[in-house]
């Protein structure tokens, strides 16, 4: 019979309340795939085991171990200890914030050169004062992150996102966060323009294309918006979000046929959203009040 603990499934919400850690961060670590959880009923739900991986991606990533480099570390990891299925919860991960080791057998093995060490010098965060150097863009992006969660120190979280696209400049994420910061500051040209570059950098991102589109009919361009927005639901056809701003764009051009058409689609997607009564009405001939969908960011 499973235990208590195998059983216990965890809401999202208690798992940030409970790890102490943000909506964007728990989001950037899922899109790394460091945790899966499983969705039911609209939520997502986290197990034990789940928590105790997501403490271990927390104390890592406060070491200033990047949570990419982590993740190629479970990569290495997978191709070299088959055996292993869940490292982040069996196996011991030790950082100096430069290398990452794992314990096995007794002995540690660092998966990214895949070279066995008698000793691995490292201790736990606080214990030893690491020398200066300057932040990798994958520790800059952290750094936003953190930032990010507090309104008061938004502009430091500008200013490391500005850093990682010098170091990185073919990141997709930072240009999409950077663009929400600042839609979020009512800078909306500079937002369009981040959201612009992500387009290029990765045509097949919905999310992307999503945001650009937004953003772009709250400036005025309703035509430039809906090929933005059909594009995003034509890369990802269950977007809801996008199917919603979608219709209200249709319908500032007066196409009201294709409006319908993405009303109904975001009520079959999304029957229980805060926008659905909204939705609901316009298919009726209503009016109503008009919410528009927010801008959404990966990982962030």
């Amino acid at each position: 019979m499973p235990s208590r603990k195998q059983m216990e499934q965890f809401t999202r919400r208690e798992v940030i309340r409970i790890l102490g850690v943000t909506e964007r961060q728990l989001r950037y670590w899922e899109q790394l795939r460091l945790v899966e959880p499983r969705p039911r009923w609209g939520e997502k739900f986290y197990s034990f085991a789940d928590l105790i991986s997501l403490r271990t991606v927390k104390q890592l990533t406060a070491a200033r171990v990047p949570a990419r480099r982590l993740r190629r570390v479970l990569d290495a990891l997978g191709r070299q200890l088959s055996t292993i299925r869940t490292p982040l919860t069996e196996m011991r991960i030790l950082s100096d914030g430069r290398r990452v080791a794992v314990e096995h057998e007794g002995r540690m093995l660092e998966p990214l050169t895949g070279q066995w060490r008698l000793e691995f010098e490292t201790r736990e965060l606080g214990e030893k004062i690491r020398p200066m150097r300057e932040r990798s863009a994958e520790e800059w992006f952290a750094l936003a992150l953190e930032y990010e969660a507090n309104p008061e120190t938004q502009a430091e979280a500008i200013d490391a996102y500005l850093r990682v696209q010098e170091k990185e400049p073919e990141w997709l994420e930072p240009y999409i966060n950077l663009g929400t910061l600042f839609y979020q500051q009512g800078r909306l040209e500079d937002a369009a323009a981040c959201y612009r570059r992500a387009t290029q950098m990765d045509a097949r991102s919905a999310l992307a294309h999503f945001n650009l589109g937004s953003v772009l009919d709250e400036l005025g361009e309703a035509g430039a918006a809906r090929a933005a927005l059909e594009t995003a639901v034509r890369l990802e056809p269950n977007y809801a979000d996008a199917h919603y701003n979608l219709a209200l764009v249709c319908e500032k051009l007066a196409r009201a046929t294709a409006a319908r058409l993405h009303w109904r689609r975001f009520v079959e997607l999304d029957p229980f959203s805060p926008w659905a009564n909204y939705a609901r009405s316009r298919l009726g001939g209503g009016q109503g009040r008009r919410p528009r969908a927010g801008l959404t960011k990966p990982g962030g």
